[in-house]
């Protein structure tokens, strides 16, 4: 089953960081990152296609997992590890057909009867959010709190559940101890600027204090 092993999802973003996708990715992965979301709906998809390659190099070479947002086209091309989904793209059924059985397929849901929904479907793992208000995304649903983890988790049982939205370091530990499997964390890695890969090994240390050194 498809694990979700340091409980940091990291995700990209160019506006907030300043970087190509590559330079996040390569800090991310220097701050221990291992599984890292490239979102990027403002860059075409020639544009998307060659930040994307480069990361995909960069990862291998590591042992980390690119996922490509929304373009399971995009995913298909560079055999990336795989995609995720939002409720109107591409369905996970059809993602699953065109990738095929290996790939991680996620898939984001923002309501209960969304996550009962996303039970039945071939998904790896399912995001819930936002969890508390964010400034990432233009026009973000509405937020469900940290209660909301617990009902969600409850439904989706032994599937991952990855919680997301106005994630920090300050309150991952309350979101993973209401259920959630990963937290996914996009402005407390890429701000402030020039420093994703020191906030990157922060915050896996804050997630996984059993491993301290």
């Amino acid at each position: 089953m498809f694990s979700l092993s340091n409980k940091l999802y990291a995700i990209t973003d160019r506006r907030l960081s300043g970087l190509s996708i590559s330079e996040q990715v390569s800090q991310l992965i220097d701050g221990g990152a291992r599984l890292i979301q490239i979102r990027a709906k403002e860059l075409s998809a020639a544009e998307l296609l060659r930040e994307a390659e480069a990361s995909i190099n960069l990862a291998r070479a590591s042992g980390a997992r690119i996922i490509i947002n929304d373009r399971a086209d995009v995913a298909l091309a560079l055999k990336a590890d795989g995609v995720h989904l939002g409720q109107d793209d591409l369905p996970p059924q059809a993602a699953r057909q065109l990738l095929g059985p290996e790939a991680i397929v996620g898939f984001s849901t923002h309501t209960l009867e969304q996550a009962i929904a996303a039970r039945s479907q071939p998904v790896n793992y399912i995001a819930f959010g936002p969890v508390f208000p964010t400034t990432t995304k233009k026009k973000p649903d509405p937020v469900v709190g940290v209660d909301a983890i617990s009902r969600v988790k409850e439904i989706v049982g032994d599937m991952p559940l990855v919680a997301i939205g106005g994630i920090t370091a300050e309150n991952a530990p309350t979101v993973l101890s209401a259920g959630a499997d990963a937290v996914a964390m996009i402005g407390a890695l890429c701000a402030p600027q020039g420093s994703i890969g020191q906030n990157t090994a922060k915050i896996i240390q804050i997630l996984t204090p059993a491993e301290r050194v």
